[in-house]
């Protein structure tokens, strides 16, 4: 039955047309009781309890829902039904002390018969139980057994999360029907169920999207099976996201002449199929621009605050370019894909995920899968379902039998449904596909440090690599399933403040999120930690430091999309995410909806049409000529003949045109190179190169940028002298035009890798280092002798790859340092690897900054690194510097999420009468003097050594 169109229903209890059913709301206030406690309080009906109490934000249990209300005298004839939008996870319902019914399953509605000559004043109570994963305690329904999906991330949802209502109906009334329509043939065919008694006929009509009614037809019921009904409409409107054209059926249920019920839904003509490779949309190819929807709001958890909000998100989504919302292994409030239809979204969506594979697991995930379908199945925006995502309850790499079972699922799902999608398992590294309707897969990787990574990843992607369906011989594949990169993106902080509740403080989500991401997703605390680490010197204000970040998350996503767009195989993406969620902070917007600074320049890439401009490298010298090689990725629109592609350097005169081929949808093509001599440069400036592409009417279609940085030659007075044990360092600097010294005691600086007592005892005399240091790619310490004897530890077994290869045991790392006995002498700073650790940040960004400051103030862009720092970005980072040396000793650095995990990545330590400059910046990746970044940052590096 459909309880999901309460707009299309009676308008309230005293609505008296015949035919018509009243109902009255349950919404509002509810007594409420944690089962065992004597105290009862007051909560508000839709919401889950952990949104209403403070000290119940993580519980799981059993509580008791108690309200009264009055059955309209004119209802005494009717029957009454309780209708329940939904309630998790199992709710047990009373009525004046009478048991009603029990229902399980947290996400789909239910509804129970009172019966009829219900009068007067009454008593619910409604008992709730969320069970945990104590299957001592909930045998029957442990939490890993049922259908749950972020709630095992962001917290348990329990309650009565949907709307409440009690509605008069008939003895002969419809339950639903399930509406199928044929945008080929305009053929309109019905299911309709309907109670067991009989009634003489059914009466359906059709309304066009103006209204008008231009179908009919007149069915005699079927008796307890389902009533078929078949209409046609000619020439119908076809539902899509730029034309969302609804269609309504209206029926109505007719016995000795009178009408007793009416029930009514709306429709679209749509079809969505693949072929070839592509996502075809209504028998056209379809480009995929989605963005991964949880479904979470800021006060509701899961409950929308109202159909306005909806409204205004979905708008949202439209403006950003997106035309699909993939949503995220939860069931959402019916009102969400009711807004879709109406605005016109496409919807992925998903079956909420159990923890472990068991037969009660098994039946759960059927049955919510039907249940879906029962509720759902009439929205033309929903285009395809996901059965499992990321391999999240079962184990497909090493059993076979869940394998199969995820095959046999796809086939029942595809008979159940034949007019949608179905993805088996949506699949990251190292899960996969065994059979599927969309060869899609997740990934990510941040910029600028994992950019190779990213572009070999999307290659091989685009290429139909094998690590995407089964290694195991038991996949079918046709070889032909259209290619989804379904997850990517990065972090870009949300500003606190816009996060507040209406009294100014906190939200409680805020401080959750502590246990992922080793500590770096917590939100709680952002401002104080911007001011420990001296924030201030790096990026001005508060706010321009969480404009940084959303910057950066924009720099990544232009990319990584331009990417992708490059790969005509791609049918489409699904970034991560619309909104951020509770600690996640990957959204287009933020929980409370604020759209992220960079909203108005990201429709420019997040379009049907991209213009693509790409080149090998992002730094330049003064004087070089830059290749831009552009192409034109088209979506689902065509190019007519007469385009042109035409671009500017920004603030100056340099400017060209380039003729575009006519071209159909979905191609990518190629233009002819642009070539640009860069201009001579006093400082190091960054250059934004304009492009623009337009038709034969001059009317603007599509418009990108570039981002370029033009470093000026370094020239010397008096060449600083460079002394290193390390030959190969001596004869990079000579070549960098330094002189180089005859030995340790005559030069301006010393260039090593690592240091010993030796050098540590030069620099307290005053010698002047600087260290390169992770130059070596295995290196674990700045220090490369022993240090002293060590009062005994318990005798245990060396690490090999702990210790470095050490075998002495004062090596190891110390407890709550992170620095190891070798470490905590001078410079008494640890060196740590990033890949394997959070500074990786592939998923919870990393933030790398430089300060542009005494010898780097002249670096262009900033304070965060762009893509000119990505052949230099360090794979190591320093740590042990104390919070007050971010004031002065330390240069650049990286945090992760939240502000977490501060490291440093250039940092200077005073020893005696002289200093220690060390950088982990990759200085040697390319030949001398090729990079421009690297010679200066070279340059400076030298000066912060020999200043005084």
């Amino acid at each position: 039955m459909t309880l999901a169109k309460d707009q299309f229903l009676a308008r309230g209890a005293d609505d008296a047309t015949t035919g018509r059913r009243p109902h009255l709301s349950l919404d509002g206030a509810w007594d409420f009781q944690v089962e065992g406690e004597g105290n009862w309080r007051i909560a508000r009906v839709p919401a889950p309890w952990q949104a209403l109490f403070d000290d119940l934000r993580h519980s799981s249990g059993t509580v008791i829902y108690r309200k009264r209300f009055s059955v309209p005298a004119d209802w005494a004839s009717s029957n009454l039904f309780l209708c329940f939008g939904a309630v998790n996870h199992l709710a047990e319902v009373h009525c004046d002390n009478r048991f009603v019914g029990t229902h399980e399953g947290g996400y789909l509605p239910f509804e129970f018969d009172l019966g009829s000559g219900l009068a007067g004043e009454h008593e619910l109570t409604i008992r709730v139980v969320l069970p945990s994963s104590e299957a001592n305690i909930y045998p029957d329904a442990p939490f890993h057994e049922v259908p749950h999906g972020k709630q095992s991330w962001y917290g348990p949802i329990g309650g009565i999360w949907q709307s409440v209502r009690l509605e008069a109906r008939a003895a002969q009334h419809i339950q639903g029907c399930r509406i199928t329509a044929d945008p080929r043939t305009g053929i309109v065919h019905g299911l309709v169920r309907m109670s067991a008694e009989a009634a003489d006929r059914i009466v359906a009509e059709i309304e066009a999207p103006s209204g008008a009614v231009i179908a009919e037809q007149v069915a005699a019921p079927s008796g307890p099976d389902p009533t078929e009904i078949a209409l046609r409409v000619d020439d119908p409107d076809l539902w899509s996201p730029d034309e969302p054209n609804l269609y309504r059926l209206n029926l109505r249920l007719v016995r000795d002449g009178v009408t007793v019920d009416q029930w009514t839904d709306t429709f679209g003509f749509r079809s969505i199929e693949t072929k070839h490779g592509r996502l075809l949309l209504n028998g056209h190819p379809l480009y995929l621009r989605g963005a991964l929807d949880q479904d979470y709001y800021p006060d509701g958890i899961c409950t929308p605050p109202s159909l306005e909000f909806l409204e205004d998100q979905l708008l949202k989504a439209k403006q950003l370019g997106l035309n699909c919302l993939r949503v995220h292994i939860k069931v959402p409030d019916p009102r969400y894909y009711e807004v879709a239809d109406r605005l016109g979204m496409l919807i992925w969506t998903e079956l909420p995920n159990f923890a472990y594979f068991t037969p009660a697991a098994e039946r759960r995930a059927r049955e919510t899968l039907e249940g879906i379908l029962a509720r759902d199945f009439n929205h033309p925006s929903i285009i395809a379902w996901t059965i499992i995502n990321e391999d999240w309850g079962t184990e497909l790499l090493e059993d076979r039998d869940h394998r199969r079972w995820l095959s046999d699922m796809y086939s029942w799902m595809k008979a159940l449904d034949p007019t949608r999608l179905v993805v088996d398992n949506s699949p990251c590294q190292p899960n996969f596909h065994v059979r599927s309707d969309i060869n899609d897969y997740h990934y990510y990787r941040c910029l600028p440090e994992r950019r190779a990574e990213w572009d070999a990843l999307t290659r091989e992607f685009a290429g139909a690599a094998a690590w995407t369906y089964s290694p195991h011989g038991d996949s079918e594949q046709t070889g032909e399933e259209p290619l989804v990169v379904s997850e990517f993106g990065v972090w870009g902080l949300p500003h606190p403040d816009k996060l507040t509740n209406e009294d100014g403080s906190e939200p409680w989500w805020m401080e959750t999120g502590q246990i992922w991401g080793d500590g770096s997703a917590y939100p709680h605390g952002l401002r104080q930690r911007f001011a420990v680490l001296r924030f201030d010197r790096v990026f001005g204000t508060f706010e321009r430091f969480i404009d940084a970040t959303q910057w950066h998350q924009f720099a990544n996503l232009k990319y990584q999309i331009e990417s992708m767009r490059s790969h005509g195989s791609i049918s489409g993406y699904v970034l991560t995410e619309f909104t951020d969620v509770h600690w996640e902070a990957n959204g287009l917007m933020d929980m409370r909806r604020n759209l992220r600074v960079f909203h108005e320049r990201f429709a420019e890439i997040n379009a049907d049409i991209v213009i693509i401009p790409k080149v090998d490298r992002w730094a330049y010298w003064s004087g070089e000529t830059i290749n831009i090689t552009p192409s034109v990725a088209l979506g689902m629109a065509s190019l007519a003949s007469g385009a042109t592609l035409e671009w500017s350097v920004e603030g100056r005169d340099e400017r060209g045109c380039i003729a575009v081929s006519a071209a159909g949808a979905m191609a990518v093509q190629a233009l002819d190179s642009i070539e640009i001599p860069l201009p001579a440069v006093s400082a190091p400036t960054q250059m934004r190169i304009l492009f623009s592409l337009r038709d034969g009417s001059d009317v603007e279609l599509a418009r990108n940028t570039l981002d370029v940085s033009v470093y000026p030659r370094l020239s010397f007075d008096r060449p600083v002298l460079v002394w290193s044990p390390h030959e190969d360092l001596l004869q990079r600097f000579k070549a960098l035009g330094y002189a180089g010294a005859s030995d340790r005691e005559s030069a301006d600086v010393v260039v090593v890798r690592s240091v010993d007592a030796e050098d540590v005892e030069a620099i307290r005399q005053g010698a002047r280092y600087l260290m390169l240091a992770g130059d070596d790619p295995d290196q674990k310490y700045l220090r490369r002798d022993e240090p002293p004897a060590h009062p005994p530890y318990f005798r245990d077994e060396a690490d090999p790859v702990a210790d470095g290869g050490s075998v002495n045991r004062t090596r190891r790392r110390a407890s709550g340092t992170g620095l190891s006995d070798i470490d905590r002498r001078f410079p008494t700073i640890g060196i740590q690897q990033r890949n394997g650790t959070m500074w990786r940040g592939d998923w919870i960004t990393s933030f790398n900054w430089l300060r542009r400051h005494r010898a780097f103030a002249t670096f262009p862009g900033g304070p965060l690194l762009d893509l000119s720092f990505e052949r230099v970005v360090p794979h190591h980072v320093l740590t042990g510097f104390r919070p007050w040396e971010y004031e002065a000793r330390v240069h650049a650095g990286v945090f992760v999420g939240w502000g977490h995990k501060p490291a440093a990545l250039i940092g200077e330590r005073p020893f005696g009468k002289g200093k220690m400059v060390m950088s982990t910046f990759r200085l040697t990746a390319d030949e001398p003097g090729f990079d421009p970044v690297a010679s200066h940052l070279t340059h400076a590096l030298f000066t912060l050594a020999t200043e005084r």
